[in-house]
């Protein structure tokens, strides 16, 4: 009787111990599964914080720095661009454009120069007084500081540059690299900022090769831009065979190769009206996306955006107006003469001010309340500059065709 008895209690006990072990085992999984999360949004917290509000800069050429013992070029180095000041806006449209001592501006280029700076004299000289007939839309009270404009010596450097820019920033620069193929998806909002920067590096690529380097459909693509072309097609997320970072760097290298081209006037670059609104056209049509995936209020399927979906909508959007806002900026330096023969200048001046603000809406959290509600719903935050960048360029094509 006392061996059964010690038998069922010995039982007892083993089946206790294994549902303690058990339980312990569990908890000790969530919680190391929880620590790595929690590390993991830290991280990328922190790096998503380090270039949130001043992310254009990272994907710009105008950074300025405060040593003046700027060291002269080397002699191989090739391209010289040539730094101006922004021309007078147009009256009713106050902008303040800040002093820059020629001791301490620099701003390098893909190849890692130090421009001339030009006095503003010359820049008057170029372009010739227009008459008041067509005045451009103007805003008053609508003040922004005038950035520092990058002139490369020749036209079509600037906007390869700054395609180049963005992507490579995000695969060089950005801590942890390139995230979107990561097997472990630690971050989410770094991710979709990095998808919205590659898609404006797509479509402006895809432009670049059919459009602007070309005459007509009769003339033959630059083999440089077909390259770079078809590796950015490659899916974000393809982890190897090949990889995403692999093929979108191998791209970037192409279009270094159409950037010296260029530079030794060996490679062709359009600056019409007929090659410019294409390119337009496309960041439209791209802006139109992010605005509709930032308020509509349910999905396609019926549910309602999520939690979950609305800091990817924003993230997606921020990431394609901080890529645009270098992109546009390059535009205005290399169509110029086309743009202000339209009177159109303003009218882009408003896209990129527009894209500014939106790089600059930066919530710790991503809140997605009802639009009436007493908390915030930023993805409604975001769709406004996003909107007007829309709207300013819709209006620029319309003046460009006319």
């Amino acid at each position: 009787m006392e061996n059964a008895n010690t038998e069922s209690t010995g039982q007892e006990d083993k089946k206790a111990f294994k549902r303690f072990a058990a339980k312990r085992m569990v908890i000790g999984i969530l919680s190391t599964v929880a620590v790595l999360w929690i590390l993991g949004t830290i991280m990328g917290y922190f790096s998503g914080q380090k270039t949130s509000v001043q992310e254009p800069a990272s994907h710009s050429d105008t950074a300025s720095s405060a040593n003046p013992n700027i060291p002269a070029p080397h002699k191989d180095q090739v391209a010289q661009p040539v730094l101006l000041e922004k021309p007078e806006q147009p009256a009713g449209h106050t902008v303040s454009s800040p002093e820059v001592p020629h001791s301490t501006q620099q701003v390098r280029d893909v190849t890692g120069q130090a421009p001339e700076i030009q006095p503003k004299s010359n820049i008057e000289s170029k372009h010739p007084d227009v008459s008041a007939e067509h005045e451009p839309p103007t805003a008053e009270g609508h003040e922004t500081q005038s950035p520092v404009q990058v002139r490369f010596p020749v036209r079509g450097m600037a906007l390869v540059n700054a395609t180049i820019k963005p992507l490579e920033h995000e695969l060089k620069e950005r801590f942890w690299g390139w995230r979107p193929n990561d097997l472990i998806q630690f971050t989410d909002n770094v991710n979709n900022f990095q998808l919205g920067a590659l898609e404006a590096t797509r479509r402006t690529a895809v432009i670049l090769a059919e459009r602007i380097s070309r005459t007509g459909s009769t003339e033959a693509f630059d083999r440089n831009l077909e390259s770079a072309m078809n590796w950015f097609m490659i899916s974000a997320d393809k982890y190897w065979f090949p990889s995403a970072e692999s093929k979108y760097k191998d791209g970037l290298e192409e279009l270094k190769l159409f950037f010296k081209k260029l530079e030794k006037r060996q490679a062709s670059f359009y600056s019409r009206t007929d090659n410019l609104i294409p390119l337009l056209m496309v960041y439209e049509d791209l802006l139109g996306s992010c605005d509709e995936n930032l308020v509509k209020q349910r999905e396609k399927d019926g549910t309602r955006v999520s939690f979950f979906m609305a800091d990817d909508y924003f993230y997606y959007a921020k990431g394609v107006a901080s890529a645009m806002l270098t992109l546009l900026e390059a535009v205005s330096v290399d169509f110029d003469v086309t743009i202000e023969s339209r009177r159109g200048t303003e009218v882009l001046h408003h896209a990129i001010e527009s894209l500014k603000l939106a790089t600059q809406i930066d919530p710790w959290i991503i809140f997605n309340n009802n639009l009436s509600g007493f908390f915030a719903n930023h993805r409604a935050n975001m769709a406004a500059p996003i909107s007007h960048a829309r709207f300013y360029l819709t209006v620029l094509i319309k003046t460009l065709s006319t």
